[in-house]
């Protein structure tokens, strides 16, 4: 059993910022709020035109998982960091990305930079996966040390190694870009992205959002199944009552959800269970943070949850092979854990959201990936009801096409 389920307090309904982003995350939650009412009210969910099918084949074929890498993850901006997991300068972020090293960091004026994590001199892991502070980054391999812009700074006995030009020994830069409290990063050194227009009307929903202002309190790693079997668990309530009878549908409505798209990104927005009592209240007197539990997706595979509450549970989903992929969950809060009660509440909202992923989520989803090979041939059905699964396979088609032409 998952520890007992988190107590959660809206964030969205105190934020009192008067931007324009603020302003119009605020506007567009109250609006997405009384969408979700109307659906509680009818007891309706948010429905695509019609079904969708997909083959089991495009889960099994290794050869399209290699297009597939090549197509999305290989040529799109992949959100691959949180602004706050890098809080100040001389911080860092290094992870591994279909094979790639990378390593994000902060530099003392507090710009962002990627690069690969691997020494010029004869290619040493630079750094070890995770989140850290560093003024220099140096080589554990000889020593040779860089500044957090990926400068060659030092050479360890340069004088017997002979002389190193400091310009063609930097460390390998790749296309980074942040914005609303995220950082995308680029697997193709020459990518040229234009951020804005990747996140479009999306943006300034996020910046309102205030991830940049949040706090990193924790990350966990999970393995999980192939990326698109995974992240097909992410993208509907529908399973809420069957799958997580005592966990997640304690708190939420199943199979109750207004549908937002933005380009390739999308949001789910579940009925929350106190909307019950409150869904009769005048609009002014409701806070949406306690009716609506609002899910922001990234393509190709953030999902950030809780983003209306104080406390918010971030998933990066990132492949590893044709039947592999690993999960990043980073637990942000919107103010710091200081005090031990303030701690204890931090880590039951981590440790509840990482086995009710775990036990409940993950073990089904596994249980997908061993029934695969046996229907081939068939294919799955995707409901008007799952309307998220259907934009997904959708966008990743359309990529497919645009590769091939």
């Amino acid at each position: 059993m998952p520890p007992p389920a988190p107590e959660y307090t809206s964030w969205i309904g105190q934020d009192r910022s008067t931007d324009a982003a603020g302003m119009a995350t605020r506007q567009d939650a109250a609006e997405l709020a009384e969408r979700v009412i109307e659906h509680y009210i009818n007891n309706t969910t948010h429905e695509a035109e019609e079904q969708w099918t997909e083959p089991v084949d495009n889960y099994l074929d290794a050869d399209r998982w290699l297009r597939e890498m090549d197509a999305v993850h290989r040529s799109v901006p992949l959100p691959l960091a949180m602004s706050c997991e890098l809080p100040g300068p001389g911080t860092y972020k290094a992870l591994d990305v279909l094979g790639v090293p990378i390593l994000i960091t902060r530099d003392r004026k507090g710009v962002v930079h990627a690069m690969i994590n691997a020494c010029r001199h004869r290619g040493a892991e630079l750094v070890e996966p995770g989140c850290g502070v560093a003024k220099r980054i140096t080589c554990p391999y000889h020593s040779w040390s860089y500044d957090l812009a990926g400068e060659l700074r030092g050479v360890y006995a340069e004088k017997t190694f002979g002389e190193v030009p400091r310009e063609k020994r930097s460390l390998i830069q790749l296309p980074v870009g942040e914005r609303a409290g995220i950082v995308f990063v680029s697997l193709d050194p020459a990518a040229e992205h234009d951020l804005d227009a990747w996140l479009g009307d999306l943006q300034p929903l996020l910046e309102g959002l205030r991830f940049a202002d949040c706090h990193h309190y924790a990350t966990r790693e999970l393995t999980s199944p192939n990326w698109k079997v995974t992240l097909d668990g992410y993208l509907e309530t529908y399973h809420f009552a069957s799958l997580h009878t005592k966990t997640v549908f304690e708190t939420n409505f199943s199979n109750m959800m207004a549908h937002d798209t933005w380009g390739p990104h999308q949001r789910l927005a579940a009925a929350l269970r106190p909307i019950a009592d409150l869904a009769e209240l005048p609009p002014e007197q409701r806070d949406p943070g306690d009716i609506v539990g609002a899910i922001y997706w990234l393509f190709p595979g953030l999902a950030i949850a809780g983003t209306w509450r104080n406390k918010i549970a971030v998933s990066i989903v990132i492949p590893r092979t044709a039947t592999e992929s690993v999960t990043q969950q980073i637990i942000l809060l919107r103010e710091p854990a200081v005090t031990e009660e303030e701690r204890h509440a931090a880590d039951q909202f981590g440790e509840w959201f990482y086995e009710v992923v775990r036990d409940e989520d993950y073990a089904t989803t596994y249980g997908v990936q061993r029934g695969l090979k046996a229907l081939a041939g068939t294919d799955f059905v995707f409901g008007r009801n799952e309307p998220g699964l259907q934009h997904f396979h959708r966008t990743i088609h359309r990529l497919l096409d645009e590769a091939s032409r």
